[in-house]
């Protein structure tokens, strides 16, 4: 499968369980559009764990943006800030298109804080780390998990849970949103 068909199948398949998905040609963008989503729905905080040890550069320009538009961004020490959390901003490691799921791993707490927790959750997926199938994982999730303990989470979507009568409540165990920017490493 090439890699134009898998990104139109994951985001059919991301669509279909009410992920917005949208496509972007630099990092820059997926902060305006966190920024902006925080912004709209009330929130004041962005927690964007790792971000530091990814790229700093790209760090000192989130934090601009998010200052200029007065939104606070939180990269370490989640857990002080539990409920005052509004989005929570990654970059996935990998993800999946026939089922629409990011591979995160999740070793952090912070990480955890900030994809569980946070009422919305922003992920940066680069194009190159979307694969056809689960199957097509077997060797990175081999390597992630070569130094234990590791904890690898797999996201499909919003929370979601329904009870007895079968009535869907978004958001219970998690975020309430889930937002996927598919990042095209080959724009320029």
């Amino acid at each position: 499968m090439e890699k134009h068909e898998q990104i139109t199948l994951f985001k059919e398949k991301a669509e279909a369980v009410q992920t917005s998905v949208i496509e972007i040609g630099e990092l820059q963008q997926a902060f305006l559009y966190a920024i902006e989503v925080t912004k709209k729905q009330g929130g004041s905080t962005i927690a964007a764990p790792g971000l530091a040890q990814k790229d700093s550069d790209a760090l000192s320009a989130f934090r601009a943006l998010c200052e200029e538009n007065g939104v606070t961004l939180v990269t370490e020490n989640l857990r002080s800030q539990i409920g005052k959390l509004h989005t929570g901003f990654t970059v996935a490691d990998h993800a999946v298109a026939e089922t629409a799921t990011l591979v995160q791993d999740s070793s952090s707490e912070d990480v955890r804080i900030a994809t569980m927790l946070s009422e919305i959750h922003v992920a940066v997926l680069p194009a190159s780390r979307i694969k056809a199938d689960a199957m097509s994982l077997e060797n990175e999730l081999k390597e992630a998990m070569k130094a234990p303990p590791s904890y690898v989470a797999f996201i499909s979507g919003a929370s979601r849970t329904a009870d007895i009568e079968r009535v869907l409540t978004i958001g219970v165990h998690g975020p309430q949103e889930l937002h996927v920017l598919i990042l095209d490493e080959n724009v320029d």
